[in-house]
């Protein structure tokens, strides 16, 4: 590489560095907060442990009764008791086609519900003060005090796309120890988001900065994703060619007349050469993978075609005169049942009595006694969910690189990932897999060439997602704060040298303007 070019290198990474660090050490240090305090997000299970349970002495419309009542005909998308809007038992029905399908999950709560009073079959249409407010009690508990704060569309704990359904939000103070705040539908009325004040104190150096979701929700909204990932390529750009810059000004064998590998005499300099070359590596591979987390330009779309679900559902769900009235579902199920869900597996409707904590239980929706499905015949159904081949079916039962869990407040957390499953592998183009839950019959996700693409750049570079570190804490805790640390050093260092550099040169230029000025001044004093 000749002089010129070296040249090139230093001024492109020196003056892209001075912005592209400030990031740097604004991303390692809220990398650090965010593996232990995520953004605000309620989970299922935190949403049926809050939930009151059903009673089964209390008398509730059979499921057709309910929905005949209340002018509700045709095939549901989802079906669902629990005393989840108002604080009383309430049907949240969801019919065909409303909502936004994704080929194989069902629609969020909240998107196109219609809420049914199960004791006389009433439509619960507005979604007002006095609703949201029985909502909050039943999930706070008795004699915890509540304040109504009114609604909002989005503020800076509600960006999540998956509540977009549930807009504009109601938002209620519950006046616990946590000071917690509660994010309730406006459109089902249920609790949709809960953010304990020190979530949402530490979010502001964590997931809402790291981010950068201070762009979100005001005029910059529309154009964050291509600021994001536009900064990340020129983060990347800034950290290649200072690392390129940093090898070229390294001596490996004889060292400069200092006695020094590096040719910089100053520490903050010293130690920006140093870091860099310790730590280049992980910042490339951290900014890179926090690229790849955006899926950007679509990249790992594959276009595959959706799931055709009716082979594994057999039909629609549509409740029936003769399906049982709740209290005997619920005397079949035992206490403690949190909400009862109606659904479709292998041409039967079945229904799944979901307590606080565990595994549901299945019961027969006619004869309201316990259930379960036939495994044999769950694999010949979920091998008609693509017009392609089965090249296997395995049965997981344990995690695997691409099928395990993380802490509920990480990015990828919270969902339900049982064990055991079964993972159908299809023989298509896309390379498909499907994970089934072989006790309710569920798809619990489903994977191709491009997500596993996506798992390994982002989730495996980003988060170090690898099970041999995930399963021995605090071993990937110190792995990532040693990295991060080193990373944030560099950026750091980087920041300051920027910082001195660009006040030298402001202090040039205003030194530079009255002597630029003297000359023009004369012509007038000696006129005079």
């Amino acid at each position: 590489m000749n002089g010129k070019t070296k040249r090139l290198f230093l001024l492109f990474h020196r003056w892209l560095g001075v912005g592209a660090c400030v990031l740097f050490a604004m991303w390692f240090v809220s990398g650090i907060v965010m593996m232990y305090v995520g953004y605000p997000k309620l989970t299922d299970a935190e949403r049926l442990q809050h939930l009151p349970p059903l009673s089964a002495s209390q008398p509730l419309l059979a499921p057709e009764q309910a929905l005949r009542t209340a002018g509700l005909a045709g095939p549901l998308k989802e079906l669902r008791l629990a005393a989840a809007s108002g604080g009383d038992p309430v049907y949240l029905a969801t019919p065909e086609g409303a909502g936004k399908a994704n080929g194989h999950k069902p629609a969020p709560p909240g998107s196109g519900v219609i809420v049914i009073d199960a004791r006389t079959g009433a439509r619960l249409d507005a979604v007002d003060e006095a609703r949201v407010m029985a909502s909050a009690a039943a999930w706070a508990g008795p004699g915890t005090g509540l304040r109504y704060l009114g609604t909002i569309d989005e503020d800076a704990f509600t960006h999540s796309r998956g509540l977009d359904a549930h807009r504009p939000l109601h938002r209620v103070q519950v006046l616990d120890a946590g000071a917690t705040l509660l994010y309730l539908s406006g459109r089902s009325g249920e609790v949709v988001r809960d953010a304990p004040r020190s979530e949402r104190l530490w979010n502001y150096v964590g997931a809402w900065i790291h981010w950068l979701y201070p762009l979100r929700g005001n005029a910059f909204d529309r154009y964050w994703t291509d600021i994001v990932n536009w900064l990340s390529i020129g983060g990347i750009a800034a950290a290649l060619t200072g690392t390129v810059v940093g090898i070229l000004r390294w001596r490996f064998t004889r060292p400069y007349k200092s006695g020094a590998r590096t040719p910089y005499p100053g520490r903050m300099m010293r130690w920006h050469h140093i870091s860099g070359l310790l730590f280049a590596l992980v910042t490339i591979t951290w900014i890179f993978s926090g690229l790849m987390s955006m899926n950007p330009w679509r990249v790992f779309d594959t276009g595959a075609a959706p799931l055709r679900m009716e082979a594994l559902q057999g039909g629609p769900l549509l409740p029936s005169p003769q399906d049982a009235a709740p209290d005997a579902l619920l005397r079949a199920a035992g206490s403690g049942v949190r909400e009862l869900r109606w659904t479709r597996a292998l041409g039967r409707t079945i229904v799944l009595a979901q307590p606080a904590n565990g595994r549901p239980g299945l019961l027969d929706s006619h004869g309201a006694g316990p259930t379960a499905l036939d495994e044999a015949a769950l694999r010949n159904a979920a091998a008609r969910l693509l017009p392609a081949p089965v090249a296997r079916v395995e049965r997981l039962a344990a995690y695997d690189l691409y099928y395990y869990t993380r802490d509920a407040h990480t990015m990828t957390g919270g969902s339900d990932r049982p064990l055991p499953i079964l993972r159908v592998v299809f023989g298509d183009a896309h390379a498909t897999w499907v994970h089934l839950d072989p006790h309710t019959g569920a798809v619990l996700n489903r994977s191709d060439s491009g997500r596993r693409w996506s798992r390994w750049l982002f989730a495996m570079l980003h988060s170090w997602d690898w099970l041999p570190l995930l399963e021995r804490r605090p071993l990937w805790d110190l792995v990532m704060i040693v990295l991060s640390v080193g990373g944030a050093l560099l950026s750091v260092t980087g920041v300051v040298i920027g910082w001195r550099r660009l006040g030298r040169k402001l202090r040039s230029a205003r030194k530079a303007a009255p002597e630029m000025a003297a000359p023009e001044a004369q012509p007038s004093v000696s006129s005079g």
